[in-house]
């Protein structure tokens, strides 16, 4: 029996919570989500394989996937905004209560208030 990796399971889950394409504005949240369980490489990935599906017009370079993460850890989003991000993706089966690649604590702070 195949399993499925956390890698191609997050890029199912995304393809399923944003079948139209991940909007501008739920990039940095999504991004968040992704640090919490996959690594850098990984997410890089996860974005090159979504960009190259959905073929946007410009193509993404892995500088500007590594700006964004950076950017993400420096100025992150809201707990709001990342809570939106989630929902969506946990109603096509996305498993906020997983473990994370760090520990179990970050995934419980996608959920507990600030």
């Amino acid at each position: 029996m195949a399993t499925t990796s956390l890698f191609e399971s997050a890029v199912n889950w995304i393809r399923k919570g944003y079948p139209e394409g991940v909007p501008p504005t739920d990039f940095p949240p999504l991004l968040a989500l992704l640090t919490k369980v996959l690594d850098d490489d990984q997410i890089m990935r996860v974005c090159m394989e979504l960009a190259a599906e959905q073929g946007i017009g410009t193509p993404l370079t892995e500088e500007q996937i590594a700006g964004a993460i950076t950017k993400v850890s420096d100025q992150p989003p809201t707990e709001y905004e990342v809570n939106q991000v989630a929902s969506r993706l946990a109603a096509v089966g996305w498993p906020l209560a997983a473990e994370t690649k760090s520990s179990e604590h970050d995934a419980e702070d996608l959920s507990s208030p600030s």
